[in-house]
Parts: structure tokens; C-alpha cells; sequence
């Protein structure tokens, strides 16, 4: 029976998997940063999502006001919420307190994902926290206080919670029909160390309210107590064993396991993303590469002895890892653009990458062949990201400079991340809201801009890409390198004027975007000019008594390795017969 249960979990956890939106988060805390930064990464990944820069600002509501919830994903008119009487300026998902939030949906138990009745989905939770939160911890009260108030309208959301001090994983779902409310559990990570999460449920065990490190939403308002780094909801366990999912001791109860059991799909598109980050600080990951890859025990005992009665996963990563060197945020940038490089299953190199190297696959993720599925790669980088981000909090400078959220639209891999100052006022005209959508062209859009070039390299990924990689490196490695600067110049106003300061930083982030999309329009039509018709074309000057020159031009073909693949599998079929091949 036991078993049995088993696979009926992780079945249910593969569909939930295959429905979820698709997004990756890495965590960095003081420590682990190159800076003594605290950082957090988010793809926001969604084949109907349009790249745009938020933007609520700063204000003070009367005693009364009502906020209108929409749902993020649909627009869909929610309800009405309390207003608080004070908000806080929010440039995408950071505030100008420093505190940033990101997410990735990994959907669960299939009979929580809705609730009658209920008013605030992940997105709304996210950008109206941001809103009113001055720290993580805070943002941790707003979020929980919210759902038990309002009700919670989403499957299944890991998030991830930093300010200038400290970053935090919290992971919550929804209790269904006939409830209001969610069960979740908060862990702070150790400074020093890195986490991450990729659509799958990560938080296993977790220390109960009898140590004096953690407590219970009950206690809420201890939370800003020192010592505290584990927060969870009073009912989490018990709600578990009324439902009949968890027997045992409280103190084996894993979250992940029982809320969102970890299935081959969870494993092999969602953990595996984790997986490429801690395998790049840590100098190694061998013993989790069979689990990435989907190969998940159910071992009667854990490794430790501990009896193992509901079927838990027994072969998981660990929540978080010590990095061997300190991460920067150029190191981030490259995380969040990974394709499984140099692991065998590396997406650049399999048949389907074509003769052009292309770590792309089409959806759908999975796939039959005579009854019998298969799959693509879901790697970090991926064609269907909206926005992306690295949120940088610096606690050495004050909120209003500290505070840089490094966004960019469409695929990473092909994006440029611009620093913006999560304190400015104005969005950069190009990549504010309301400019094109995702039915909506605009010739002004930056989204629509980076997509056009994107897919252009989609399609000569081998040749296109590394042109893209060095304008890229050029802007990103400038940038890193003038924000010194910048910050210092926001400095010298900020003791007088503090709006001055705040007015400088927006008109250097405005100034930074313009740049970038002016630069990234005239570089598509340069590409567009030279790889057109499957050639490759070069402008040359024109000699002296020349009216004009033609271009050089190569045509490269497909490379022998393609053309091998072909006579291997069609033999004759193309061989050239009594003539010279011309």
C-alpha cells in the first residue's frame, strides 16, 4: 500500500509540474556575495507573458480606501482588499526599502489549488507586499497575514524574500475547498550560503516552535525577534495528518514531500536548474546528478535511519550549499543563462540542436513516440521568459541608493540586465507598461526588439549568438563598472536634497535604457542584414574607382558534422552522379 500511495503522489505531482508556469530563483546572502550584497534571481517564464518594468509609486491613502485585486496572470478581477495607509515606491519586483520578492509556481496537490471565495493569487501577493513591506521579515507577516485574511487563490508558490540584511524561502499552498487560507513554512538562509528553487517545492524538515529558533503564525509578531529564522503556519502538520497525508512524528514532517511530492518532471525540469547553480559553486554535485535527471529513490529509511512511512523522495539536494568563492552579480547574470552547458545533457549539443548548436526545443516539454514518452530539456535560459532580474540590496548605502534591480526582457541568454534603481520615479520609455503587449506591437517596445533578435539567433544560434554575447558583456561589464560612480553621486546630493538624489538615479536608469534599446534596434537590423537568406555578408569599404562594392559574402552550409548525419540516413538519395557537384 505503501507504495502504491507512492506512485499516486508522484503522478499527481508530474501533472502539476507540466501545468505550472515556468520559473527559476537563485538566492545569495551577505556572505556568499562578492560585495556583502544580498541578492535574488527570477525569470518570469510564460509563453503569454510580455516583458515590461513595473512601476507603483510611493503614496498615502485615507483611512477607508479600498484596493482592487487582479489576478497577475489573467487580469481577472478579484475583490477589494484593505489599502494601507502607506505604500512604498516599487520598480519591478523590488521597493525602494531594499526588499525584493520573486517566485515560481510549483502547482502541488491538485485538490488545494482552489478556494472559494478567495482574493489574493502569488502575483498580487507579491506586488501588494512590495508595496507595504521594510524587510524581509516584515514582507513574511504581510504575505501569511493576507492570505488568512483574504483567502488564497493559487496553487502551489515557492518565493523568494530578501531585503539589505537577509534572504529568505518561503513556501505556502493553498488549503482547497471548504477552507480559507494557506499551510506554508518561512526558513531564513544561513548567511554565508546559497539556495535556490525551479518550480518544485524544496523546504523538507524544518526546526519546530520547541526550538528557540522558530515559531509559529500564532506568534507571528515575534518574528522580528533575533534568533528567529523559521516561521510556519500553526495548522501546516495538522492539516497534513486531518487529510490523512503525513503519519509519524512531527519532527519528520517534510513540507515539500507532502504538499508537492517530487515526481521525474519535478526532478528533470525543475530541480535540475538548481542543480546547474549549485553544481557551478560548489565544485561539484555528482552525488545529485541522478535525482536532477529524474532517478528519485523512495527508500524504506533515510540515510540517517529515520523510518521513511509516507513515501517520502530520499535522494533530494539539500535546501541550500556553502559556495567555495563569493558570487558576484555578473556570476548571477550567467547562472540565470544556463542550457545545461558541459553536463550530458547539454541542449546545444544533442541531435535536436541542429547543425547550428541551437540550446532551444520547441514546446511541447514532453512528447509520445509509439505510446512511449520522452522529453526535452527544461534548462535556467528559455524562450519563453517575459522579464528576468537580479535584485541587488547593498546594506552599506542608504535605501534610496542601495537598493538595483538588474532587469531584462525576453530570454536571458539573449538580454542585457540594466541596472535600475529601485528608488526612481519614471520607468525608461521602452520598457514601461502599457507600451505594446503581447498582441500589441510597438515599434517602441524593448520586449519586441530583443524578441526580434532573439529569434533571429534562434535560427543560426552558432554564429548569431556570440555577436549577441559580446555587445552583451560590453554593456553589463560597463555598467558594473560605472555604478561606483553613480552611487557616488547620488551620495553627494542625498544629505541636501534628497529628491535631487533620487531624480539623478532616474535619470541615469531612463538614460541606461534608452541606450540599450536604440543599441539593441540597430544591432537587429544589422543582423538581419548580414545572416538573411542563410549567407553570412560582410560590408567592405569601397575602393577607389568603384561606383559600389558588394559585400563578402560566405556561405557556410551546415557543417560536415550535419552533412554525415544526412548521408547516414538517407545513403544515395542526395549523391551527385556523373557530374561535378556545381
Amino acid at each position: 500500500m505503501k507504495k502504491i500511495i507512492a506512485v499516486l503522489i508522484i503522478a499527481i505531482s508530474f501533472i502539476m509540474v507540466e501545468n505550472s508556469t515556468a520559473c527559476t530563483n537563485y538566492l545569495i546572502t551577505k556572505g556568499a556575495s562578492t560585495d556583502g550584497s544580498t541578492m535574488i534571481s527570477y525569470a518570469a517564464d510564460s509563453h503569454i507573458l510580455y516583458g515590461e518594468l513595473y512601476h507603483w509609486p510611493s503614496a498615502n491613502h485615507p483611512i477607508g480606501t479600498m484596493l482592487d485585486v487582479y489576478e497577475w496572470d489573467t487580469g481577472k478581477h478579484l475583490g477589494q482588499i484593505k489599502q494601507a495607509l502607506k505604500t512604498y515606491n516599487v520598480v519591478g519586483n523590488m521597493n525602494e526599502n531594499q526588499v525584493a520578492i520573486g517566485e515560481t509556481t510549483y502547482g502541488g496537490r491538485s485538490e488545494l489549488g482552489s478556494q472559494a471565495g478567495a482574493i489574493m493569487d502569488y502575483g498580487s501577493l507579491i506586488y501588494i507586499t512590495l508595496q507595504r513591506a521594510e524587510s524581509a521579515r516584515h514582507a513574511i507577516k504581510i504575505m501569511t497575514n493576507l492570505v488568512a485574511e483574504y483567502g488564497y487563490y493559487s496553487s502551489g508558490e515557492s518565493f523568494s524574500i530578501a531585503d539589505k540584511e537577509e534572504v529568505w524561502i518561503m513556501e505556502l499552498i493553498g488549503k482547497g475547498e471548504g477552507h480559507k487560507g494557506a499551510v506554508w513554512v518561512a526558513r531564513m538562509v544561513p548567511d554565508g550560503y546559497v539556495s535556490g528553487h525551479a518550480n518544485q517545492a524544496r523546504i523538507e524538515r524544518f526546526p519546530l516552535a520547541n526550538k528557540k529558533s522558530s515559531i509559529t503564525s500564532n506568534e507571528i509578531d515575534e518574528i522580528f525577534n533575533d534568533g528567529i529564522d523559521c516561521v510556519y503556519a500553526d495548522d501546516v502538520i495538522s492539516f497534513a495528518r486531518e487529510k490523512g497525508w503525513y503519519v509519524g512524528e512531527d519532527q519528520n514532517f517534510s513540507f515539500s514531500d507532502t504538499y508537492a511530492p517530487v515526481s521525474f518532471g519535478g526532478a528533470r525540469f525543475c530541480e535540475i536548474r538548481v542543480w546547474t547553480m549549485f553544481n557551478k559553486v560548489t565544485g561539484g554535485m555528482d552525488e545529485y546528478w541522478d535525482y536532477s535527471k529524474g532517478i528519485i529513490k523512495h527508500n524504506d529509511k533515510f540515510d540517517d535511519g529515520t523510518p521513511n512511512p509516507n513515501g517520502y523522495a530520499t535522494n533530494r539536494m539539500p535546501l541550500w550549499v556553502k559556495p567555495e568563492k563569493k558570487i558576484s552579480v555578473q556570476d548571477m547574470m550567467g547562472f540565470m543563462r544556463d542550457h545545461l552547458e558541459n553536463t550530458e545533457l547539454d541542449m546545444s549539443q544533442d541531435p535536436g540542436a541542429g547543425p547550428f548548436g541551437n540550446p532551444y526545443r520547441w514546446r511541447p516539454l514532453t512528447w509520445k513516440v509509439d505510446d512511449v514518452a520522452y522529453c526535452n530539456e527544461r534548462a535556467t535560459a528559455t524562450q519563453q521568459t517575459g522579464f528576468s532580474f537580479i535584485s541587488q540590496s547593498r546594506s552599506w548605502l542608504p535605501d534610496e541608493i542601495g537598493g538595483i534591480i538588474w532587469w531584462g526582457v525576453d530570454d536571458a541568454s539573449g538580454s542585457v540586465y540594466m541596472p535600475m534603481y529601485s528608488c526612481i520615479t519614471k520607468i525608461p520609455y521602452n520598457f514601461e507598461v502599457g507600451n505594446g503587449a503581447m498582441m500589441d506591437w510597438s515599434s517602441e517596445s524593448g520586449f519586441w526588439v530583443f524578441s526580434q533578435v532573439q529569434n533571429l539567433a534562434y535560427t543560426r544560434y552558432s554564429s548569431i549568438h556570440p555577436e549577441i554575447e559580446k555587445i552583451q558583456n560590453e554593456f553589463e561589464t560597463g555598467f558594473v563598472e560605472v555604478i561606483p560612480a553613480v552611487d557616488a553621486g547620488a551620495m553627494a546630493l542625498i544629505d541636501n536634497d534628497k529628491d535631487a538624489s533620487i531624480a539623478y538615479l532616474t535619470d541615469y536608469s531612463n538614460a541606461v535604457g534608452a541606450n540599450v534599446f536604440q543599441t539593441w534596434k540597430k544591432f537587429y537590423q544589422y543582423l538581419f542584414m548580414k545572416y538573411m537568406d542563410g549567407n553570412i555578408k560582410t560590408k567592405r569599404d569601397i575602393p577607389e574607382g568603384y561606383k559600389y562594392y558588394a559585400p563578402e559574402v560566405k556561405q557556410p552550409g551546415y557543417g560536415e558534422g550535419k552533412y554525415r548525419m544526412i548521408i547516414e540516413e538517407t545513403g544515395d538519395q542526395f549523391k551527385v552522379v556523373g557530374g561535378d557537384g556545381h
